[in-house]
């Protein structure tokens, strides 16, 4: 009778498998570790709701090591040897950069979670982050609007600072601004005095930070030593994680550009806070970049339901790109003409809590233009080539 019974038992059917691929060591651990967090989130709702075509989600988890060439390798190996369905991976755009050639070599599908500085599509990526007319544009006009026409640049020596500054740069010189300084510095480092020093000398209206990582700790250290803790300064890559981390609250003129914050009122992101919270401690925070991950889990789970499968080439093929979503930043939709979102844009000014507080926002979610319409594509793709070999923007 025992043998009968088992014989006759319906096996549990076998696991969706999942890739997620971001930095748990090296210099963007602390950005990028919550996103795993985020996505962990996101299947533990799936499953509890039954999963994807009746089978449960599971998550391989990869560690980037903030390492371009160890984001390709892994991409390699989650695709080939683990299988995986999708990928959830990358902050920074040099691995992104480095992984987009295998996930299109496989004919895979990737979900990149971060704002960035645009000049890409894939027809293998969905990109859940803002393009720059969704928060680089946009929050450059609101600092030059609300504290002048000086802007001295700071960012981290790689391909998104500097396409990001590049732009800012133009759109300086169409508005009148003048870039009075602009410095870069290689992932990590931590030593500011002399970028914090030429800041005081130029006395610029507003500083606008493109730095990654935790650069940014020894970036708001310097400018506390320095006096410039009431300076105005605008980061792009520093959300309420990273404010944290790395004291961002204590600079006391600190403002985000971003699509998301924590602070938003709204039931559904009071769910989503309240859900993150209570899986991984009441004292953690959730982001923009970790809303976009979660929201990217809940998007693919519903295009591979309407497909019918979890095949990537079916997923993305047939129905990624006609989904919508009610999320804990509003309704975001995939614009099917650019693989991106489209996404509300929200300037915050930091608490001293950590959290933002929402002081401007656009009326309505913008469209996604990944490539500013100001030069023509080849033009912004040679600039692409150029920097990505090494050369000057």
């Amino acid at each position: 009778m025992l043998v009968v019974a088992a014989l006759g038992r319906s096996r549990p059917p076998d696991p969706i498998r999942i890739g997620v691929l971001h930095s748990l060591t090296g210099t963007m651990a602390v950005s990028e570790a919550p996103l795993v967090d985020a996505v962990q989130l996101a299947v533990d709702e799936i499953n509890a709701e039954g999963g994807v075509l009746g089978r449960p989600l599971a998550m391989v988890v990869a560690d980037g090591r903030s390492d371009e060439r160890v984001f390709a390798a892994e991409a390699e190996r989650l695709i080939v040897d683990e299988k995986v369905s999708a990928l959830f991976a990358c902050w920074t755009s040099a691995c992104r950069k480095a992984v987009k050639p295998v996930v299109e070599r496989h004919r895979h599908l990737m979900f990149y979670p971060v704002q960035y500085e645009g000049l890409e599509q894939s027809p293998n990526i969905l990109y859940a982050g803002a393009a720059p007319n969704q928060q680089i544009v946009p929050g450059v006009r609101w600092a030059m609007e609300q504290f002048g026409p000086r802007i001295y640049l700071v960012g981290s020596d790689y391909i998104f600072p500097l396409i990001a500054n590049l732009i800012i740069r133009d759109l300086s010189a169409a508005n009148g601004g003048e870039i009075v300084g602009e410095r870069y510095v290689p992932l990590g480092t931590q030593d500011f005095a002399e970028v914090a020093a030429d800041i005081q000398s130029k006395k610029p209206d507003v500083v606008l930070n493109t730095l990654n990582g935790d650069s940014n700790a020894g970036f708001f250290a310097a400018l506390e030593k320095a006096g410039l803790a009431d300076a105005p300064l605008v980061s792009f890559s520093v959300a309420e994680v990273e404010i944290g981390a790395w004291g961002g609250a204590r600079l006391t003129h600190h403002y985000g550009i971003w699509n998301y914050f924590q602070s938003l009122p709204g039931e559904a992101n009071r769910v989503f806070v309240a859900n993150f919270k209570s899986r991984f401690g009441a004292d953690r925070v959730t982001s923009d970049p970790m809303e976009a991950a979660h929201i990217a889990v809940h998007l693919w789970a519903q295009a591979a339901q309407e497909g019918g499968s979890p095949d990537p080439d079916r997923v993305n093929s047939a129905t990624l790109l006609r989904q919508t979503l009610s999320g804990p930043s509003g309704t975001v939709a995939v614009d099917p003409s650019t693989r991106h979102l489209w996404k509300m844009v929200r300037v915050g000014r930091v608490r001293p809590d950590g959290q933002f507080e929402q002081v401007a926002a656009a009326g309505a979610p913008l469209r996604p233009a990944p490539w500013p319409l100001y030069r023509v594509r080849e033009d912004w793709q040679l600039l692409v080539d150029r920097l990505s070999a090494g050369g000057a923007p």
